[in-house]
């Protein structure tokens, strides 16, 4: 008889394993080849272990057994120990138990470990972000500079063309959309302003609101979606296309013949449709005055000559090509980050449209917080 052995016997009920000998180190690698080629062969939910022959049994062959019994329960096999010894049991009880406690503790420490490599990445992925960001503006300022000194080096059809897409071809979604705004402020106004006979004051909350602030957010907003991605899907597959590439070998800045034609349409464009979006959303609310305030449109102008100071309109202008320059910079940096390949190209793209909302927003903030303090 060898000094270790397990046997199995296979009934219509349950199957029947009979372990035998010294489970113990120097026999462990033995076993581990035997429980391996007789696991396949248990076809019955239901497993008799039978421990009246095991002799001897170190931790480490309470250890095997433990793993052969879990094994068995994820695979939907009952198990049951017959005839083992208080001895052997006090110890695979043991070993159950110190397994048990360090599956817990790898779990949470899984989790907390996971936790804070996230973090880490992700800090250090926008920390390296921010660095070719701030490389990449200084890039653009000595490119700048170099066509002040020679403006022949300037695009001036590049330029005309993207003026037309990002403002000509933006004019229905950005008007239709501040008419909109317009109505549904002066609307959730009327329902407010009826209760206190204050309706005139429809004027100076629809004014306000578009002019200062709504106007140049919403329109800054539908370009660096409709427009900040485009930017970054164009420059992204020329890249995966390498035409980059073969712009500098010809001789071609990227930065000149890309970046600055984009840069310089959207600076120019977008204050003319903050512009045409604040006309819109006027439109917009002297149409829910009259209809639900009964307040004409020459009555809506004369209030809005009359409560509305010239810096009101001049804040949203003021905003728009700090705003543009900001979409227009985070659109064509994502461009130029794409790593080569459609699926960089769609996650840059991304990348640029909830940035360059999220940045617009801020300044946003902070340009109302700077004018408030100013009295402007």
């Amino acid at each position: 008889m060898p000094d270790v052995w397990l046997n199995h016997h296979q009934s219509q009920q349950e199957s029947i394993l009979v372990a035998g000998g010294a489970w113990q180190l120097s026999t462990l690698a033995t076993l581990v080849q035997e429980i391996d080629a007789l696991l396949p062969q248990i076809s019955t939910n239901k497993l008799c272990i039978e421990c009246e022959a095991l002799k001897s049994l170190d931790t480490s062959g309470a250890w095997l057994l433990q793993r052969t019994l879990l094994r068995l329960e994820e695979n939907g096999t009952h198990c049951q120990l017959k005839n083992i010894s208080p001895e052997h049991q006090t110890l695979l009880t043991y070993v159950q138990e110190y397994g048990q406690q360090q599956r817990k503790e790898k779990i949470t420490n899984a989790w907390l470990t996971d936790s804070l490599i996230s973090i880490g990445r992700s800090f250090l992925f926008s920390w390296n972000e921010a660095l070719r960001f701030i490389a990449f503006l200084g890039h653009m300022v000595t490119t700048t500079g170099r066509v002040f000194k020679n403006p022949a080096l300037m695009r001036v059809t590049a330029t005309l063309h993207h003026m037309e897409m990002v403002g000509m071809r933006a004019l229905p979604i950005v008007s239709l959309t501040a008419f909109l705004i317009g109505v549904v402020i002066a609307y959730q106004g009327a329902t407010l302003l009826k209760q206190f006979g204050a309706n005139i004051f429809i004027v100076d909350l629809v004014a306000v609101s578009i002019l200062r602030e709504l106007g140049i957010l919403i329109t800054a907003i539908i370009v660096a979606g409709r427009s900040g991605s485009a930017f970054t899907a164009q420059i992204g597959m020329m890249k995966v296309n390498e035409e980059i590439d073969a712009m500098r070998t010809m001789g071609l800045d990227p930065m000149i013949v890309l970046l600055l034609p984009r840069l310089l349409a959207l600076v120019l464009t977008l204050p003319l449709l903050t512009f045409i979006a604040d006309f819109a959303g006027l439109a917009g609310g002297a149409l829910i005055s009259w209809i639900t305030l009964d307040i004409n449109p020459m009555l809506f102008i004369q209030q809005l000559q009359t409560v509305i100071a010239p810096s009101t309109f001049y804040v949203g202008i003021i905003k728009a090509p700090v705003f543009a320059a900001v979409i227009a910079l985070v659109g064509c940096f994502c461009g130029f980050q794409v790593s080569g390949n459609a699926e960089s190209v769609g996650q840059r793209t991304t990348t640029s449209v909830v940035l360059s909302i999220f940045l617009v927003i801020i300044m946003d903030a902070v340009f109302s917080i700077f004018f408030s303090e100013i009295d402007f």
